[in-house]
């Protein structure tokens, strides 16, 4: 009699996993591994044992593609449906795509920067477990960007400013900002970089920029925004346990890998707070209905949240909270005014367009900030009567730039919010300023670095940015009439009440 053999027992999915990642490692017989891993030994970084690394990924390739593929799905038939019924036109007003449009200019560039280097580091990680996280960040970056630029080109019909956003990251001013934090995590080493990105883009400004930010968009009639979000967001977990298993991987490998550790927390901590300050914008004064101030976000988010949480975590390693984080917790109560203020002088050269606060608005804000907006206001009101007398401030000179988060030097002391921050350092010679205690410190350990920063002012000093005027400058930058300066009477505002009116007059069809 013949037995049928046993049918194969199917593999859980911790141990296919292992199959996938452990089981197809293996030590090179003919190179020496560091010219296999040549990339992960001149930060300093001693690493003992590879296998130590504990996998946030936990997902095969089949499971991971199944997984994202029904997300896509879910998405696209939100985007079909929202186009198709004119979905735009249930927003709350045409001035709320303005956030919108910095998202698409300053953020999904840097999602596909943010692919290109884990795919460096998909190859150029020693271990099995970290490359294969990598590799599925990877995928994770590029699903991101494509995902964001399918959404928002639904209202490049409709719209100004959301042109040409690819060609403005490069080149316009305020689009520095987020180009210089990733222009330096991409031009650092690989620990550096998982440390950059896993926990300060990850952990303080997906926190801060995903979970408030899309929940305003959903506030103000954007369920395609707030879909994307929310499908990113699954992501931003994984990602975020990605960044916290690379900073206590490298602290448990040997002890002189904290002071490093240490340094880099202290660094990108301010590298990503000084880029918060646009999104501290976005959520006081770009949503026309309001979800959370920046002020609660930041309590929530970073103070409970990372101080109550992480760093406690990572104290057990003889990590501390980052230096200036005291700075940070007081510039909670000015930093969007402060923000807001300098693109609205400076939005005749933006794609974007700016507004005084309305009533209503200013009235919100004394309550978020009763001990701080006040004087704001002031100004607000200020500006209001300049405006009624046909003199809408525009700056038209050149701001002076911090020369590590490229911000103008527009930001106050922290504990004297009426007076501006300036710092400088003497380098070779060279004079440099900075806009904060933060920044200098970040120039002071790597000059050589942030000397060799690209400054939009300076290029245009320089005459490298198409010409020396400015109509000249905003040909460089690709920008149309109506993409910036004022929002009421803006092609926007103007097209907006039109076609409302007529959707009224017509019965809403």
């Amino acid at each position: 009699m013949t037995i049928a053999p046993k049918a194969p027992r199917k593999l859980s999915m911790k141990a296919r996993y292992s199959a996938l990642t452990r089981d197809l490692d293996w030590d090179p017989s003919y190179v020496p591994a560091e010219e296999m891993f040549p990339y992960t030994t001149f930060e300093g970084i001693t690493i003992h044992d590879w296998s130590k690394w504990e996998d946030p990924f936990r997902l095969t390739v089949d499971a991971y593609a199944k997984y994202q593929a029904e997300k896509d799905k879910r998405l696209y038939a939100v985007l079909d449906g929202f186009a198709q019924s004119q979905g735009h036109l249930s927003l709350t007003d045409a001035s709320y795509l303005n956030a919108m449009k910095l998202f698409l200019q300053g953020v999904s560039p840097l999602e596909y920067q943010a692919h290109r280097n884990f795919a460096y580091l998909a190859r150029h990680l020693n271990g099995p477990g970290p490359r294969f996280a990598s590799l599925c960040q990877s995928l994770d970056e590029i699903r991101h960007a494509q995902t964001e630029i399918h959404t928002l080109s639904n209202y490049n019909k409709y719209y100004s400013g959301f042109h040409s956003y690819l060609h403005m990251h490069d080149r316009v001013w305020y689009l520095s900002v987020p180009k210089s934090f990733f222009d330096d995590a991409l031009s650092a080493g690989p620990f550096e970089f998982l440390i950059a990105i896993g926990f300060s883009f990850e952990y303080l400004l997906t926190n801060l920029l995903f979970v408030p930010f899309m929940s305003g968009a959903s506030f103000n009639g954007d369920l395609p925004t707030m879909t994307f979000g929310f499908s990113a967001q699954s992501d931003e977990s994984r990602h975020m346990t990605l960044g916290l298993e690379a900073i206590k991987f490298l602290l448990e490998q040997d002890e002189k890998n904290v002071p490093l550790v240490q340094h880099w927390i202290n660094k990108w901590f301010w590298r990503g707070y000084r880029v918060t300050a646009l999104v501290a914008q976005m959520l006081d004064y770009m949503l026309p209905r309001k979800v959370m101030s920046w002020k609660e976000a930041f309590e929530l988010y970073f103070e409970q949240q990372m101080m109550n949480g992480l760093f406690q975590d990572l104290a057990y390693y003889g990590i501390t909270p980052p230096l200036h984080v005291d700075k940070a917790i007081q510039e909670k109560e000015y930093l969007s005014h402060q923000a807001y203020w300098i693109l609205y002088q400076f939005s005749h050269a933006a794609a974007f367009t700016t507004s005084i606060p309305t009533e209503e608005h200013m009235d919100w804000l004394t309550e978020q900030y009763p001990d701080t907006f006040p004087v704001y206001r002031t100004l607000w009101e200020k500006e209001r009567k300049n405006l009624e007398n046909g003199g809408r401030h525009f700056i038209r000179g050149l701001p002076q730039l911090c020369q590590v988060c490229q911000i103008p030097m527009g930001f106050t002391e922290a504990d004297e919010p009426f007076v501006q921050c300036q710092r400088e350092s003497i380098y070779e010679g060279e004079r440099y300023n900075f806009c904060s205690d933060g920044c200098k410190y970040i120039f002071d350990h790597e000059p050589v670095k942030f000397r060799q920063a690209w400054l939009p002012v300076h290029q245009i000093y320089q005459g490298n940015c198409g010409a020396a005027d400015l109509p000249g400058v905003l040909q460089w930058y690709k920008m149309q009439p109506g993409d910036g300066g004022e929002y009421l009477g803006n092609v926007d505002n103007e097209n907006w009440k039109t076609w409302h009116d007529m959707a009224e007059t017509t019965g809403g069809h």
